[in-house]
């Protein structure tokens, strides 16, 4: 622990622009922890909390501006690829495209709070075709915002958490164990919800070629599309005869889905 704190001091910066850099292209690496760290240090005299803070931004500027880019080149198969390393990818376009469909390009300035939507984002706001200028002026506010917050918060509190740290370093070792069991208890228990979650779907559930089957049986059936209006632009590919909708219209065109017949929803 001395030895990662002497590291911290020596090459403070670097380990800031580092960890942010990975944590925003999507590596399981928490950059929090050391912005809290970096805003103690700064209380403490070690280092500048303003170049910190710089540094940091460009870190996540840097990440999120290649996300942007392949979400314009590459559409969804982007924000699938990232959803798919989720602990919850069934909701995780669906929650992202709401939150741009009703903030726009406000979205990004609250999204690294939010855990999921900081990595999807920036790929979600170059396929809304948002304009470059508007994305890195929201995403650099935002990217600031989050630095300033757990930063000052690092200030703010620096002798606590040097409490904290003599409590770490009298544990030894023992600390460390502590923080990995608790983080693979928290992934087990996501992987346990969402596992639960699929079997009760699973009797619910429609394979494409049970589908294709009751077609071509001429079977009544109603295929609703609830893929959003994007989803759908971008792959260029639509299921004839189906009900199109966006999940946030099901309230206002319910009415529209016939009742006498078996219904297929098809979704992201």
């Amino acid at each position: 622990m001395n030895q990662a704190l002497s590291f911290l001091l020596q090459h403070g910066y670097w380990v800031v622009f580092a960890l942010v850099l990975a944590e925003q292209i999507g590596l399981p690496v928490p950059a929090e922890p050391v912005l809290l760290a970096m805003g103690a240090l700064a209380g403490a005299g070690k280092l500048s909390f303003l170049t910190g803070v710089l540094i940091a931004v460009v870190a996540s500027l840097l990440s999120d501006s290649v996300w942007y880019l392949l979400g314009k080149r590459r559409g969804y198969s982007v924000l699938n690829l990232l959803c798919r390393i989720a602990l919850e990818p069934d909701s995780c376009v669906r929650r992202t495209e709401e939150v741009f469909d009703r903030f726009g390009a406000r979205a990004l300035l609250l999204a690294k709070f939010v855990p999921g939507l900081s990595t999807v984002a920036p790929p979600m706001a170059g396929l809304f075709g948002m304009p470059l200028l508007t994305f890195v002026l929201a995403d650099a506010a935002g990217s600031a915002l989050w630095v300033i917050a757990f930063g000052g918060a690092g200030w703010i509190f620096r002798r606590e958490l040097v409490r904290v740290l003599e409590f770490a370093l009298s544990m030894g070792s023992w600390f460390t164990v502590v923080l990995v069991a608790l983080l693979a208890l928290y992934v087990l228990f996501k992987i346990w919800d969402r596992q639960r979650f699929l079997r009760k779907l699973r009797i619910a559930r429609i394979t494409p070629e049970e589908l294709l089957h009751k077609l071509e049986a001429r079977e009544e059936v109603i295929i609703v599309d609830l893929r959003h209006p994007r989803d759908v632009a971008s792959h260029g590919t639509k299921l004839p005869g189906a009900l199109h909708m966006a999940p946030t219209e099901l309230d206002a065109r319910h009415l529209e889905i016939p009742r006498d017949r078996d219904i297929v929803l098809y979704c992201s």
